[in-house]
């Protein structure tokens, strides 16, 4: 009997490993890792304490000194789902440098882009906040609109609105910070703005793009789309400046930024190499 027992519990080792391997496997536990984190973060908001890798927001002189950078300066955010970061990038002798990684306090719905209203789903995609898509009143402290749809998810007949960058650690398909983390975004996001920056970019992955991270995920209904956002995510790591992005034949297409296309919309053309190379 001991034997059939050791038998069956390694059958069963055996098949979890081998599950876990599987596509319905590594969503699984990509679902386990969000949700456990949600809850920390969540546990840690009601206890009114700060969470876990948030940045020494009682001193921003001193941070921005020890950066060699100041409010003012053109911006840029990216967004990670799965590890529920955010980053602030900061122009800095014609590249960026991230100046600050903040936790995301709560996003809703599974790794994957928003389709539609009322999916309860946080977008994924290359976005811009200008002027006109800040709200200091938002119910929920201070929001920044993401302007989802954009070119690409309009094209794709996804829908939706009021998709935000906001406070107040709650979501329904938007990206929720603590209202003292989305304070100083709005510090940095808004002297950009008004010292010129006509749009501020906002990248939106599912998680960070590394091959190995695509590999695992190979078999994912959004691996295609996944690898598309890969290649705008990959030119800014090597050049550490914006891509300029746009839609092309259906597609996100991506070009070198420099420092006078930080502030670009993503607009329907095709990068130069792309039209003249149909």
């Amino acid at each position: 009997m001991r034997q059939l027992l050791t038998l069956i519990i390694l059958a069963l080792l055996i098949g979890g490993g081998l599950f876990m391997l599987s596509p319905e496997g590594r969503q699984t536990l990509d679902r386990m890792h969000i949700n456990a984190m949600r809850a920390e973060h969540q546990a840690r908001y009601r206890a009114g304490q700060p969470l876990a890798g948030t940045p020494d927001l009682a001193r921003p002189d001193q941070r921005l000194a020890a950066q060699g950078v100041k409010l003012g300066d053109p911006v840029m955010l990216r967004l990670f789902k799965l590890e529920s970061e955010l980053e602030l990038w900061v122009e800095k002798d014609g590249h960026f440098v991230r100046f600050a990684t903040y936790p995301i306090c709560l996003w809703s719905g599974r790794l994957g882009p928003k389709l539609k209203e009322g999916d309860r789903q946080a977008p994924e995609g290359f976005y811009t906040i200008a002027s006109e898509q800040l709200n200091p009143n938002s119910r929920w402290h201070r929001a920044f609109n993401l302007g989802f749809p954009n070119v690409f998810d309009k094209s794709k007949g996804r829908y939706g609105s009021f998709i935000m960058v906001h406070g107040g650690c709650s979501s329904i398909g938007c990206y929720a910070m603590t209202d003292s983390v989305v304070d100083e975004l709005w510090r940095f996001v808004t002297a950009a703005l008004d010292a010129g920056e006509g749009r501020v970019p906002v990248h939106v992955f599912p998680f960070r793009l590394t091959d190995g991270n695509l590999k695992s995920r190979k078999s994912s209904q959004w691996a295609g789309f996944w690898g598309d956002l890969k290649k705008g995510y990959d030119l800014f790591e090597r050049t550490r400046l914006p891509p300029v992005v746009s839609l092309c034949n259906g597609r996100y297409a991506f070009a070198t930024g420099s420092p006078t296309t930080v502030g670009s919309a993503v607009e329907e053309r095709c990068p130069p190499e792309v039209a003249a190379n149909p």
